[in-house]
């Protein structure tokens, strides 16, 4: 009897290359980090960023300086991205939603599968899709196994190791062991192990970091870069949310992770966290980046990184993810593909994770698949700064929407609530400009990019634990 993975790579057979193991096909390394918004020194988010191996990295190729996910939250954000179909397309739209369980999705030929079928060897390893989906179809194999997307993580002594009591994984402390326990690590040395196998076809490498995901426990020496009297704050208005309709306010929650931080006085052991994990992130991508620039793979592999989504730390007066403003949808995105882009290039056009499939698809000279939502982001490889019209979708539950163009955010949700934002002159988004008549047209022009079809929510599994 077929597994569902023959069953699914054979759907896509039609659409094989003859010359499946030509040696000129390169390679791919994906590479995807969670949890982590535009606080790189790339991006320049935060000036406490320290991000040098991801600078370099981005150094190789073009980096989207305006890059958005397509959901502010994880499954539906890698769900989207490994189909190239909208949440509004699949329905799903949380992350309690198996993405195989939506009558979309259930025969979609993910990104990994369509390399399968076309001759590449596909392999994982930590967090690529939601923990708890893995998805073992797209992957010919995977680490630490294909039920589990990531190794354990050891945890402080004692918790919560901020000292605020009830906010579960809404916690950061220094854990006192060395890098090599830590589940990143491990998943670095075995995507360091994969480059430099013996290759028979060429390979589709898909290396996920969990970092800086809560609960921002990495070892001492990452907290000693930032020092608490050097921490610097993000800019927060008081009143920020008194021009925002009631469903922002209700996704905002100004009253619990903003209100519980401050009043126990934990704001700049908060960013310190964040600062840190995104350092302990960074150390371990500066590992895999040096071997593979030693594995036989090196010349011949197109680059991609990508984070989910972003993250909130005080803007809006909400912290995390899950919502339709700048700091959770803003992601870090960078691609270097050999005979293609430039080094040192830098794209200000607005693009999108739904994008990727078909980017790599295009790279690799794969056939195209008419199904995705996504485009090829090719043009904008040669040249960073040619035309491009087509703004970032991202949604939040269903029939919640925000459009980013280069210059605009137009958010309109399920109860007709709307929010626009002018990002030349604010780029905080503090200033809602919704209800102002003189930019009737600005958002009739946007609302064109609307999802026109809201698919009905998918099933919801329970048990899963909930991402955070």
């Amino acid at each position: 009897m077929q597994t569902r993975r023959q069953l699914l790579a054979a759907a896509a057979a039609p659409f094989v290359l003859r010359s499946q193991t030509r040696a000129s096909r390169p390679n791919v390394l994906m590479i995807a980090v969670d949890d982590l918004n535009d606080w790189v020194s790339c991006l320049g988010g935060h000036p406490g960023g320290r991000t040098p191996n991801l600078d370099r990295l981005a150094a190789r190729g073009v980096l989207f300086t305006n890059s958005h996910c397509n959901a502010p939250l994880c499954n539906p954000s890698r769900a989207s991205l490994m189909m190239s179909r909208r949440p509004s397309t699949s329905g799903i739209y949380d992350n309690s939603q198996p993405p195989r369980k939506s009558p979309v999705l259930k025969d979609a030929v993910s990104l990994s599968q369509h390399f399968m079928a076309n001759g590449y060897r596909a392999v994982g390893g930590g967090k690529i899709y939601h923990g708890g989906y893995p998805d073992a179809a797209s992957w010919q194999e995977y680490f630490p196994s294909q039920k589990q997307t990531k190794p354990k993580d050891p945890v402080p002594a004692n918790l919560p190791a901020n000292g605020i009591k009830g906010t579960g994984h809404f916690d950061w402390g220094a854990v006192n062991v060395p890098d090599s326990q830590m589940g990143d690590y491990q998943v670095v040395d075995w995507a360091i192990s994969e480059m430099n196998r013996r290759q028979s076809q060429p390979l589709f490498l898909a290396c996920g970091l969990f970092r800086p995901h809560l609960p921002w426990y990495v070892p001492p020496k990452y907290f000693d870069m930032f020092p608490l009297s050097k921490v610097t704050l993000p800019r927060v208005k008081d009143d920020d949310l008194d021009d925002v309709p009631a469903q922002g306010v209700k996704f905002a929650k100004p009253n619990g992770d903003h209100r519980s931080v401050t009043s126990n006085n934990q704001y700049k052991q908060a960013v310190q966290g964040y600062l840190a994990s995104i350092a302990f992130m960074d150390e371990q991508l500066g590992r895999l980046i040096d071997a593979f620039d030693k594995s036989p793979i090196a010349k011949n592999t197109v680059v991609a990184l990508w984070s989910d989504h972003g993250w909130h730390l005080g803007e809006k007066l909400h912290w995390r993810k899950f919502s339709l403003w700048e700091e959770s949808t803003r992601n870090v995105f960078t691609i270097n593909a050999p005979g293609v882009t430039k080094t040192n290039q830098r794209c200000s056009r607005t693009v999108s994770l739904i994008d990727l499939y078909p980017t790599l698809s295009d790279l690799c000279g794969l056939p195209a698949r008419k199904e995705l939502d996504g485009t090829s982001l090719t043009p904008l490889l040669r040249d960073p700064k040619t035309a491009w019209d087509r703004p970032a979708v991202c949604t939040y539950f269903r029939n919640n929407h925000s459009v980013r163009s280069e210059r605009w955010r137009y958010t309109r949700y399920q109860d007709g609530g709307e929010e626009l934002y002018d990002h030349n002159v604010d780029p905080q988004e503090w200033e809602n400009l919704a209800g102002q008549p003189r930019y009737h047209f600005i958002k009739q022009e946007l609302s064109r990019w609307l999802p026109t079809v809201n698919a009905p929510d998918s099933v919801h599994e329970r048990g899963v634990a909930e991402d955070v």
